[in-house]
């Protein structure tokens, strides 16, 4: 590396320490410790601005996701070069272990980090680069193995452990190919905000180190076995809250329950804690790693996922069947009666539980969620918040909520993250079926054989629900400024009234059954969760429906939502919203349509 001493001649000079793309513009300058550098015009055949910045460092910047980093680890992917390698990783890691040790500050204290990871076939090599860049940060750095996203952040807090942060390397539900990382310390996940700033620490490092990765560690990684203190936490929750009078210690014995991992991380559930609680777990599967994923995606979304998992439950005349995702801060259920469980079913269920422990409490969702499901938590004797898409986003509304004296003890999307105030506002995929389990149990103790199905038989579903996707026309540089572009033209036609009987919808910013909670510390939507929400009116029917067009966080595109309570409206939202709007303001030359267009005519979704 190059002494900070270093001139800017010499530097521009020397070829072989920055590569000829670390150009800046007049937009930008930096520091690197004691040297200043800044934008220069070319001088003759001299060109200054190849010295620094942007390519390099857009290449970090460009995987963050919100609170957290996605990429493509391996090759395989049509399109998409891989971009989460281990020069990266390490620059990532190292600049995280920077960011902790500078807000924690302790004195004369090593800085512990720990890091788990799902199966994903690219871990073991991201691995040494992550532990590589905590100990270039000066950092401690402790090895979880395999491990699940829930149980990283409990490293923080569970003693002995208790390190000072953790990461968790997984892409969740995406494809073999991606990779990615989570932040913890012990106050919860990050923020966009301050994953933004890791970012911008590794991107300086990786565009100053000619994006070598290295290799020795002065000091290996500590080998933890953490996952069976997490896994005994668990147990001891569902003891406590079941308190068998018969069987204290096996508290699910007599019950049959299945498990789906999805071959994630999940699968130290059925035998470190169902098992070890008594349950019969036979016909489960899917249980052992394997991050190339052979049988289905790892995600309770999953249409296949689900169906095998019914198929077990009936097969073997189970009482409950579980879906974890990859990396388990996401799952779902299957009833008895094999009935699917997860989205708005799966928040009407979490939401059937937590009213009966705290009647009046609020619950917060994202702006997906149908009619009905306000209906069904009204009628629960609950309050329905109605927030931004996003996991981060609804928890963080949470914890607002409760910070400004509403009681707000669940916090769950329709994708499956699902927090509780008892548990650190933490998404955990385990904790919300351990919440089931209790109740499952509690419900036979007091005489009832219905099942947990049960709890839902009065929720009103929406006759149609659909998804569609529109790739974003665009240099992948620009996706984000287009991506907004096309939503705030949305915005715009509504607001003009340019689209019959469709008006906007306070649910995207903040609104509350029973009344509206005006947040003066809510900030306009961030970038990364970009988004509108419009509700469908008609002579008719009135209100029937609702279109919903968000920024994908994955994928260069726009996630199109439609919901109606009428069979067939879909089609017919979809068809205004192509001819009055996207053909009319010229969006069709910034988004694909070619899914919306197949939608119209055939009634396919995908």
């Amino acid at each position: 590396m190059v002494s900070k001493s270093t001139s800017l001649i010499s530097l521009q000079n020397n070829a072989t320490t920055f590569p000829s793309s670390l150009k800046p513009n007049s937009r930008h300058s930096f520091s690197w410790g004691s040297v200043k550098f800044r934008s220069l015009k070319s001088s003759g055949t001299t060109k200054y601005n190849q010295v620094v910045i942007d390519e390099e460092m857009d290449k970090i910047r460009r995987l963050q996701n919100g609170p957290d980093v996605r990429g493509v680890a391996l090759e395989g992917e049509k399109g998409r070069k891989v971009d989460f390698s281990p020069a990266t990783v390490e620059a990532i890691a190292e600049g995280f272990g920077e960011w902790v040790k500078d807000g924690l500050e302790k004195q004369g204290e090593s800085i512990r980090i720990s890091l788990g990871r799902d199966p994903r076939v690219s871990g073991p090599s991201l691995s040494v680069a992550v532990f590589s860049g905590i100990v270039r940060a000066g950092c401690v750095a402790f090895d979880m193995g395999l491990a699940t996203t829930p149980a990283c952040f409990m490293s923080t807090l569970l003693p002995p452990f208790a390190y000072d942060a953790s990461m968790m390397m997984t892409a969740s539900h995406l494809p073999y190919t991606r990779n990615g990382i989570k932040f913890f310390t012990p106050k919860g996940g990050l923020t966009s905000p301050e994953v933004e700033e890791i970012c911008e620490k590794a991107a300086l490092k990786y565009a100053t180190r000619l994006t070598k990765v290295s290799t020795l560690l002065k000091t290996l990684p500590t080998k933890v076995d953490f996952m069976s203190e997490y896994a005994k936490h668990l147990r001891d929750i569902i003891k406590e809250g079941v308190n068998h009078p018969l069987h204290y210690d096996t508290p699910l014995k007599g019950f049959k329950i299945i498990v789906n991992a999805g071959n994630g991380s999940g699968g130290f559930f059925t035998w470190d804690v169902l098992d070890k609680l008594g349950a019969d777990t036979f016909g489960s599967l899917h249980l052992n790693p394997d991050g190339m994923f052979p049988n289905h995606i790892p995600n309770p979304e999953d249409k296949i996922a689900m169906s095998l998992t019914k198929a077990a439950v009936l097969q073997n005349s189970a009482h409950l069947g579980i879906v974890f995702d990859t990396d388990v801060d996401r799952s779902g259920v299957v009833d008895k009666e094999g009935n699917p469980i997860n989205g708005d079913r799966l928040i009407a269920l979490m939401s059937a539980i937590v009213l009966k422990e705290h009647p009046g409490t609020t619950i917060v969702t994202d702006a997906r969620t149908s009619i009905g499901l306000s209906t069904f938590i009204s009628d629960n004797n609950g309050n329905h918040c109605l927030y931004r898409v996003g996991y981060r986003n609804v928890i963080n509304k949470g914890i607002r909520l409760n910070t400004d004296g509403m009681e707000t003890h669940l916090m769950i999307e329709t994708s499956g993250h699902g927090a509780l105030k008892e548990n650190y506002f933490l998404d955990d995929g385990a904790y919300m079926v351990v919440k089931v389990i209790i109740e499952m149990v509690r419900m036979k103790l007091g005489g009832s054989d219905d099942g947990i199905g049960s709890l839902i038989k009065d929720l009103q579903e929406p006759a149609e629900s659909i998804e569609l996707r529109m790739d974003v026309l665009a240099d992948p540089k620009n996706v984000k400024a287009k991506s907004m572009e096309a939503i705030e033209k949305f915005r715009s036609y509504i607001l003009e009234g340019r689209l019959q009987g469709w008006e906007l919808d306070s649910c995207g910013e903040c609104w509350v059954s029973n009344g509206c909670l005006a947040d003066s510390n809510d900030s306009p939507a961030p970038i990364d969760a970009y988004m509108y929400r419009a509700k469908v009116s008609d002579k008719e029917d009135g209100e029937h429906g609702w279109v919903h067009m968000r920024e994908s966080y994955h994928n260069p595109n726009i996630a199109l939502n439609m919901q109606s309570i009428l069979p067939g409206a879909c089609q017919s939202m979809a068809q205004v919203y192509r001819d009055k709007f996207i053909l009319a303001s010229g969006m069709d030359k910034v988004l694909d349509i070619s899914q919306l267009n197949k939608y119209i005519t055939t009634g396919i979704a995908n």
